[in-house]
């Protein structure tokens, strides 16, 4: 199957700015947020999020980058490893965890309980640049971007410039 290209660099910016409302909206501003983006693709997501929070309401959110390797329940050697340091207190904070794609939920089910190893939040948010549907466990996105139902078969990759040179979703 060829490659096509669904959301183009300024698609995706009117959707990642209509996110950075609603989580305004949602949390009746930004007090006591903390933006935490799964990596790796998740974290340049979080990353535009927080810096679009801080135009809108003049306010430097915290972004924190979360490894779930240890996590997920495909690898046999998790929870082995040490609690990298987020650098950011969860303790009844107002937590945005951002992905790019939201597919099965095993990927937010892992985030979850790693962000439960590392505190205690107020509530937790997701935010996810597309929702492709295909759930296996209950998780809703709080955020979404994009919906783009897809067949089980075909893939979704999202492209950040930070690492791909360009801004886009495509399909395969």
């Amino acid at each position: 199957m060829a490659t096509k290209e669904i959301v183009d660099a300024m698609a995706m910016q009117r959707a990642l700015t209509r996110i950075t409302y609603e989580i305004i909206e949602k949390n009746k501003g930004v007090g006591n947020l903390v933006i935490v983006g799964i990596k790796t693709r998740g974290v340049y997501i979080a990353r535009r999020i927080a810096e679009r929070l801080q135009q809108l309401e003049n306010a430097e959110i915290p972004v924190a980058e979360l490894d779930i390797s240890t996590y997920r329940d495909d690898n046999k050697e998790r929870h082995v490893a040490d609690i990298t340091d987020l650098g950011v207190e969860l303790d009844d904070k107002r937590v945005v965890l951002v992905d790019d794609v939201l597919f099965t939920g095993r990927t937010i089910r892992a985030a979850l309980d790693a962000l439960m190893d590392h505190g205690r939040p107020a509530a937790v948010n997701l935010a996810v640049l597309v929702d492709r549907g295909h759930r296996e466990l209950p998780i809703r996105a709080d955020f979404v971007g994009k919906n783009i139902p897809t067949a089980a078969s075909e893939r979704i990759s999202v492209k950040v410039s930070e690492i791909d040179g360009e801004d886009a979703v495509e399909i395969n």
